[in-house]
C-alpha cells in the first residue's frame, strides 16, 4: 500500500491512512453540522491494527448511541467548573479542603492536561509521584494521598454524569495503604490532674471539662448555646458547632453537625453542675465587663447567646483554645496531646466502665457503631485484665474443674 493513500475500512466504517510522518489517521463520521455538513473526526495510532480496533470500536458506540466525544477541556478547568457549580451540597469546610487539594496536589501535576485524554496510568503515576517524589525529597502522606484522591474521583464521576467523558479514570487505581494509628487517651493521673488545674482556670476550665467528660468535639462545645441546655431534664442538645472563617465569608459563623445530625446528651450530673456554674459566671463577666462587655445584653438575649465566650461576651477562637491547652498539655506531661485527645479520653473511659458501643457512638455522634468499633476497638489493658477476671470467675464456678 503506498503512503498517503486511504484505504475503506473492511466494514465500510470509514477509512484509514498513512500520514507523512508515518503515524497512522482513521477518519469517520459523526452527524451533521447546523448547516448538514457531515462532521468529519479522526483518531490516531501508531500501527495500522491499532487505528482499525479504535475505529472499529468508535463506530459500533456511535450505532449504540453511546459515544461519547473525547473532552478537550482542560482538567484545571473542569475541576474549577466542578468547585463553583457542583459542590454546593457540601459543607463549608468540605470545599475549602477539596479547593486546597486541588490547587496543592491536583493542578500541578495534572492540570495540563485534557479531560478526555486523563488515563488510568496518569493518575496512578500521579499518586505514586506523590508518595515517592522523583527528586528523593519527602512524599506526602498515604492518607493525604487517599483523600486527594477522593476530590479527584469525585470529580471525574460528575464529569461523567455531564457526558465529558465516558467512565472514571480513577476506578482501579492503587492506593498506598494507611497504616492505622491508635487514638492516644490521658492517664488516669493526667485526667485527675487536667480536672485540678481547669479548677483554677477560669477562661477554658469549664469548657475543657465538658469536652473531656461527654466527649463532644471542640467545635461543638464552642457552639452550645443556652437554649439548648435543660437543665431541668439534665439534658444538653448538640446541633452546630461553631467555625471561624474568613471575613469575606462571613468570620465566626454556625454550622452543622459534622454528620449533619443533632443530638441529645444526658451527660453526668457534675456536667449539668458546671454548665450551671457556667452560666452563673459568665452573669458575672457580664458585670465586671461593664461598658466593654460585646455579647448578650439582656436576659432574653442571654438565653439564646453562647455559653462558653471569652471574658468581654465575644466568641471563643478555636485556635486560642488549642493553644491554651497545649500549655496545660505540658505541665501534666503530655506534650502531644491535642483538645480532640480529650474527646477519645471520653470514649475510652466510657467503654472501661461499661458502656456498650452504642450508647457510646450516640454520645459522639458516630454515624454508625462500626466507626466507633473500628476507632476504638483496640482494647486497653484495664479491659482486658477485666475480661480475664471475668472468664476467671466463670470457670472457677464449674464443679469439677
Amino acid at each position: 500500500m503506498s503512503r498517503g493513500k486511504a484505504n475503506k475500512n473492511p466494514n465500510g466504517a470509514g477509512t484509514i491512512r498513512r500520514r507523512p510522518g508515518g503515524r497512522w489517521e482513521g477518519r469517520y463520521s459523526n452527524g451533521f453540522d447546523k448547516d448538514g455538513k457531515q462532521i468529519q473526526k479522526s483518531i490516531y495510532g501508531a500501527t495500522q491494527q491499532e487505528v482499525r480496533q479504535k475505529l472499529a470500536k468508535v463506530v459500533t458506540e456511535i450505532d449504540d448511541g453511546t459515544y461519547i466525544e473525547p473532552s478537550k477541556m482542560k482538567l484545571s478547568e473542569w475541576l474549577d467548573l466542578w468547585l463553583k457549580e457542583y459542590c454546593g451540597d457540601k459543607k463549608y469546610s468540605t470545599v475549602k479542603n477539596y479547593r486546597a487539594s486541588v490547587r496543592t496536589h491536583i493542578k500541578p501535576q495534572l492540570g495540563s492536561i485534557p479531560l478526555g485524554k486523563l488515563t488510568k496510568t496518569d493518575i496512578q503515576q500521579f499518586y505514586n509521584r506523590l508518595l515517592k517524589p522523583p527528586d528523593g525529597s519527602q512524599g506526602i502522606c498515604p492518607k493525604t494521598i487517599k483523600n486527594t484522591h477522593g476530590v479527584l474521583s469525585k470529580a471525574m464521576s460528575v464529569a461523567v454524569v455531564n457526558g465529558y467523558i465516558r467512565s472514571n479514570p480513577c476506578v482501579g487505581t492503587i492506593l498506598p495503604r494507611v497504616e492505622k494509628h491508635e487514638v492516644e487517651p490521658l492517664t488516669d493521673d493526667q485526667v485527675a490532674l487536667l480536672l485540678q488545674m481547669a479548677e483554677e482556670d477560669e477562661e477554658y476550665g469549664i469548657l475543657l471539662k465538658v469536652i473531656l467528660l461527654t466527649g463532644v468535639r471542640k467545635a461543638e462545645a464552642m457552639g452550645i448555646t443556652w437554649d439548648c441546655v435543660d437543665f431541668r431534664r439534665g439534658v444538653i442538645r448538640i446541633n452546630k458547632q461553631l467555625q471561624k472563617r474568613p471575613k469575606k465569608d462571613g468570620g465566626v459563623v454556625f454550622a452543622s453537625s459534622k454528620n449533619g445530625k443533632g443530638r441529645v446528651l444526658k451527660p453526668a450530673p457534675y456536667v449539668m453542675e458546671l454548665m450551671k456554674k457556667r452560666y452563673e459566671q459568665q452573669i458575672r463577666q457580664k458585670e465586671d465587663a461593664s461598658v466593654a462587655w460585646q455579647g448578650w445584653q439582656t436576659e432574653a438575649e442571654h438565653r439564646t447567646a453562647l455559653a462558653f465566650t471569652t471574658l468581654f461576651g465575644t466568641p471563643l477562637q478555636p485556635q486560642t483554645v488549642y493553644n491554651h491547652f497545649k500549655k496545660l498539655a505540658v505541665e501534666i506531661g503530655a506534650p502531644n496531646a491535642k483538645v480532640h485527645d480529650l474527646r477519645h479520653t471520653y470514649a475510652v473511659l466510657s467503654l472501661q466502665n461499661g458502656d456498650d458501643v452504642k450508647t457510646v457512638q450516640g454520645n459522639l455522634g458516630h454515624a454508625t457503631a462500626a466507626f466507633t468499633l473500628d476507632v476504638y476497638g483496640h482494647v486497653s489493658d484495664a479491659m482486658k485484665t477485666a475480661s480475664a477476671n471475668r472468664m476467671e470467675e466463670y470457670v472457677r464456678q464449674i464443679p469439677g474443674i
